[in-house]
């Protein structure tokens, strides 16, 4: 039995780079170096030039519904999201009805 050959240094993957506005929904495939991290793909991926409104030092992230932090290593097939902070109480909202 022979053993798997290294991962080769420029091996990519595809994911996914994600942000709901309210007027509309940023989506973006795109490839990253296999052991990127959700950072290093939110850049890539070029969302920080077209949602200006994104501040990555305050925004929350996660990956399909999951929160995780800037630091975690994407996989192949990933969709990192970005999520918008809450304007509005949901009790409050609620209560209005």
């Amino acid at each position: 039995m022979t053993a798997d050959p290294p991962a080769a240094a420029d091996e990519t993957i595809k994911i996914a780079v994600v942000y709901a506005k309210p007027s509309r929904q940023v989506w973006l495939d795109l490839e990253v170096p296999k052991g990127a991290t959700v950072r290093q793909a939110i850049e890539r991926s070029g969302i920080l030039h077209q949602c200006p409104d994104i501040n990555l030092d305050h925004a929350t992230v996660g990956i399909h519904a999951k929160i995780v932090t800037l630091d975690t290593t994407v996989e192949d097939g990933a969709r990192v999201e970005i999520y918008r902070p809450i304007t509005a109480d949901p009790d409050t909202i609620e209560r209005r009805r």
